[in-house]
């Protein structure tokens, strides 16, 4: 299956207590942190000068309480797609980042219990399908595995960790570009 040439927003959701750690997160729905929630609604400022036709969002509590700072901002609703979840890392859930996370995305090593990459970014591509077919432009709110599926299926370096709660502007390739280009927003001043 192959990306919808539609652009789109992406935002990762705000900092856990386990990003701050540098623990594997997976689908263990860990909330947001102060400073999290100070992210997405610098990322809800940061957003208000835009226009947006659809908010989709990953069930899990951080994506989702990050994309509720958004629409709340924004004055709309948003809705959630189970498939925007982030990756079943199993028995590394809760367990420090390493060496393996190479290997996974390599397609080399999956944990007992994880998902693939493969798996991954099949899920991903579908369920990034699904958003842009809404109405638009759409803003997708949800992970940084997941992020690195799309960036794997949209040909770009895919080991690449996103920021947390920093908008994303997705444009597919055009004439005058070969490829994907990304373009991040410069976040509004603190309060």
């Amino acid at each position: 299956m192959s990306l919808n040439p539609i652009p789109f927003w992406f935002l990762r959701h705000g900092e856990t207590d386990w990003n701050a750690r540098g623990l594997s997160q997976g689908v263990t729905d860990i909330p947001l942190n102060g400073v999290g929630r100070a992210q997405a609604e610098r990322a809800a400022r940061t957003l208000a000068g835009h226009k947006f036709g659809s908010i989709v969002s990953s069930p899990l509590s951080r994506a989702r309480d990050t994309a509720a700072a958004v629409a709340a901002v924004l004055g709309m609703g948003f809705t959630t797609d189970a498939e925007l979840r982030e990756v079943e890392f199993g028995e590394q859930e809760g367990q420090p980042m390493g060496d393996w996370y190479d290997s996974w995305i390599a397609d080399e090593y999956t944990p007992k219990g994880a998902e693939t990459f493969a798996g991954l970014r099949a899920r991903a591509v579908a369920a990034i399908n699904r958003a842009t077919a809404l109405p638009g432009p759409v803003l997708v709110v949800a992970h940084g595995a997941l992020w690195r599926a799309f960036r794997y299926e949209a040909g770009l370096p895919s080991n690449v960790r996103t920021p947390n709660a920093l908008p994303i502007f997705v444009q597919p390739p055009e004439a005058g570009w070969p490829e994907w280009r990304l373009t991040a927003l410069e976040l509004a001043p603190e309060v």
